[in-house]
């Protein structure tokens, strides 16, 4: 840990904290929001997609704001700030269009901040990015308390009660932002390449298509989970717990990363990654009533979030360096994130209706095609060895 003892590392590992305590709340408990509230499930698909789909184009627009500037922090407390004035419609509103909008305006400011927050960790890190997992491990554990805390609380009281606490981690988040300075310029490698130039490369291009497949899958697990769950009789508490537990899984990945990472080798573990989390999805799909099978397949969430993250984030750095590391997390948050994320929770609001089942199965197949992708693009012989170089 004597990496990370130049660095502010209490007030990025706090960032992140806030920032997952509210992912740790929206995630599981906002379809059961707006489920409560009367909305469809086409409806609740739509908001999600929606939400996501604003990091299709936010992250490029702060990317490139960002790089252009170099005032990469004021720019993320400035998000932060808007995200948070701007979800203060959602107390006010309850139908589908008002809540379209404001969805829109929150999200396009806070859906913009967190890759630009992952370059300035990685700046300050510098060619010690492998530890990387230390500082973003924080958020997982944001992640884990609010998911607990939040499932055993709404089965006491109503589920009305998201919006202020949201309201409130949003605030805490921009307050965190602004502890934290611009990372040194010496710390910030350079590159002649033009980040066009770079996205041409049949690596880079391998990459960002896994990426896109398996945030196309996640689209089913963040829109629909807990409402899957809730129709198999599972207690909210019991939900809330079922989240947690993957997330604890990750964080206990998250702690050895640094030594795995480079032993392994960052495509085998995207590989073995992807190709894991295809069988997670087929088990959610086909055992979700057998309590066991799911906590099984809850523990390979360590996999499907925190080793590919992990690795997506040294890819990233690899192939987008200096100026463009921005745009290059910028875009990567918007091909798979926004673009994945919004195409896979989209398609599952119309597959609800047709049977809930099948959202985890188009999942699964999708993580199979994103596994395939990256053993010809990254792992072959040639290519796996210019990577490394």
């Amino acid at each position: 840990m004597n990496i990370l003892s130049g660095i502010p590392y209490w007030w990025l590992s706090g960032f992140y904290f806030f920032y997952f305590a509210l992912v740790g709340a929206l995630n599981p408990y906002l379809g059961l929001y707006f489920s409560d509230i009367g909305l469809t499930a086409y409806e609740i698909g739509l908001i999600n997609a929606v939400f996501i789909g604003t990091k299709i184009v936010a992250p490029n627009v702060w990317g490139w704001l960002c790089d252009y500037t170099g005032q990469r922090l004021r720019i993320i407390t400035l998000g932060s700030f808007l995200a948070t004035l701007f979800f203060s419609g959602m107390f006010f509103w309850e139908t589908l269009l008002p809540l379209l909008i404001v969805t829109f305006l929150y999200s396009f400011f806070w859906n913009a901040i967190l890759s630009q927050f992952d370059t300035v960790t990685v700046q300050y890190l510098s060619k010690d990015s492998h530890h990387y997992s230390h500082i973003r491990v924080w958020g997982s554990i944001g992640f884990i308390v609010s998911v607990v805390l939040l499932g055993f609380v709404f089965d006491l009281i109503s589920i009305r009660y998201l919006i202020p606490v949201s309201w409130g981690l949003l605030l805490f988040i921009w307050l965190s932002g602004l502890r934290v300075k611009e990372p040194p310029k010496n710390a910030v490698e350079s590159d002649h390449h033009h980040w066009l130039e770079v996205v041409k490369r049949p690596m880079v291009v391998a990459f960002l298509a896994a990426a896109f497949l398996l945030q196309f899958g996640f689209g089913a697990y963040y829109s629909f989970f807990s409402l899957y769950l809730e129709n198999y009789h599972y207690s909210r508490s019991m939900i809330g717990l079922l989240w947690a537990l993957g997330v604890v899984a990750e964080v206990l990945l998250f702690v050895v990363m640094h030594k795995i990472m480079p032993r392994v080798g960052v495509a085998y573990l995207l590989f073995w990654s992807l190709l894991l989390t295809a069988i997670r999805w087929f088990l959610t799909a086909y055992y979700v009533d057998h309590l066991w099978v799911l906590i099984f397949s809850q523990c390979i969430h360590a996999l499907s979030f925190g080793a590919c993250h992990a690795a997506c984030i040294e890819l990233i750095r690899c192939f987008f360096k200096g100026k463009n590391a921005g745009q290059g997390n910028a875009l990567y948050s918007s091909m798979t994130f926004g673009l994945g994320g919004a195409l896979g929770a989209f398609s599952s609001g119309l597959l609800w209706d047709i049977n809930p089942k099948q959202l985890f199965v188009v999942s699964g197949l999708a993580l199979l095609l994103a596994a395939a992708i990256v053993w010809v693009g990254l792992c072959t012989k040639n290519r796996y060895e210019s990577l490394n170089r």
